[in-house]
């Protein structure tokens, strides 16, 4: 009999080699062999005679050829694969029939064992359950069906699943599962049980976690306030850029105004004395632009010092630069602290901040707004000037 069950192990090799489609992780050779394994192992711990251990041990090589040809009702094509094969190691017609009722058997959701045979190799097709190597082997049939278009499970609907078919569904028979196997597939049973509760706990955590954010992000007052202060520096700061670049190009137009008319009308002076006042009111109107300009972006520093007394009566703004530049760097740290341990004196200094930028851009744009006004009134009277004394001239 051992011959017969090399020449099997050889075809069912075969077989899979060339015709089982790679995408087939789980249904293949290896998991063939581990049954056989298993059978071996119910076997030797059982009371079995010869020929029917060698009817189990060809059924559980033999018994998922069928999928070779399809999948749905495989364990028919495997019967009749078996057949066929036996038939023609001229096996045994009892042998024969008695392996393909065990391949049929193996169809275990709408089957139940007829008899002592039917129960071990079912025990056999499903020891994984009870085995160390259960969570590689559930995974690789996972991703069989996931890559036949079979079905989709996701990682958690594949643990329900599986938490379903070990409660509800399947079942040992044989003494020697339910002595060895039935342990380990409670504690797989268990491991699944836990990751599912972990993964419930960890959902509602983030659930938690999400809705607590959320509330936070909506009631907090402390989040609208710094809202309200980031805004209100950056505006200030982008209008103070703007008013430092108009007086950057007041300076920088009348600056080459006045090199031009330095340059060309000034050596014209002498022949063309009419042309002085108009000059002369044109270079002014400029001069009285630059200088306007000049003020509007000439920085004021204030005196750079506090003192403790300041700190505690909260009388000075850390937040700017001119009250602290001249203190030493401890001096500084300490003061910051004691503003930082102080909720409102910290928003006090963010509101003299803010109210003191709002003062220097008030400055700045009124002067600018003045040297605007000269600029385009000097130009106008420049120009009038001009045309009056050619007038005049002619």
């Amino acid at each position: 009999m051992s011959d017969i069950i090399e020449a099997t192990d050889n075809f069912v090799l075969q077989l899979f080699k060339d015709k089982l489609p790679s995408t087939f992780i789980y249904h293949n050779y290896t998991h063939s062999k581990r049954v056989y394994k298993s059978i071996n192992e119910i076997i030797e711990h059982s009371q079995i005679n010869v020929k029917d251990a060698t009817i189990l041990r060809l059924a559980a090589l033999l018994h998922d050829t069928g999928y070779t040809v399809k999948r749905k009702g495989h364990e028919i094509e495997s019967a009749k694969i078996a057949n066929e094969f036996l038939t023609s190691q001229n096996v045994e017609k009892d042998i024969i029939e008695g392996v393909e009722k065990c391949i049929l058997a193996t169809e275990f959701k709408n089957t139940t064992p007829k008899n002592k045979l039917e129960e071990i190799i079912r025990d056999a097709d499903s020891s994984h359950l009870g085995k160390d190597y259960f969570e590689e082997a559930s995974e690789f049939l996972r991703q069989e069906y996931i890559s036949q278009n079979v079905h989709n499970y996701t990682p958690k609907e594949w643990r329900n699943e599986n938490i379903k078919m070990f409660i509800e569904e399947h079942k040992f028979y044989t003494d020697y599962a339910l002595k060895k196997w039935q342990p380990v597939k409670e504690d797989n049973l268990a491991d699944l049980m836990k990751d599912r509760r972990k993964s419930k706990e960890k959902l509602s955590r983030e659930r938690t976690k999400a809705k607590l954010k959320a509330k936070y992000k909506n009631e907090s007052p402390d989040r609208g306030i710094q809202t309200f202060y980031r805004v209100a520096l950056r505006n200030h700061i982008k209008l103070s850029d703007i008013a430092d670049t108009k007086a950057n190009i007041m300076l920088s137009v009348n600056a080459i105004i006045i090199s031009l008319v330095l340059s060309n009308l000034i050596s014209k002076l002498d022949n063309n004395n009419y042309l002085i006042i108009p000059t002369a009111i044109f270079v002014l109107f400029s001069a009285i632009t630059m200088i306007l300009a000049v003020i509007a972006t000439r920085p004021n520093v204030t005196r750079g010092e506090f003192t403790k007394e300041d700190v505690e009566n909260k009388s000075v703004n850390l937040a700017f630069f001119g009250n602290f530049h001249k203190m030493e760097l401890d001096q500084y740290e300490w003061a910051i602290d004691e503003m930082l341990k102080d909720r409102d004196y910290m928003y006090n200094s963010l509101t003299k901040d803010l109210y003191f930028l709002g003062k220097v851009l008030d400055r700045k744009y009124r002067i600018l707004r003045l040297t605007y006004t000269i600029f385009v009134a000097g130009t106008i009277i420049s120009l009038i000037s001009f045309a009056i004394f050619f007038y005049w001239k002619g």
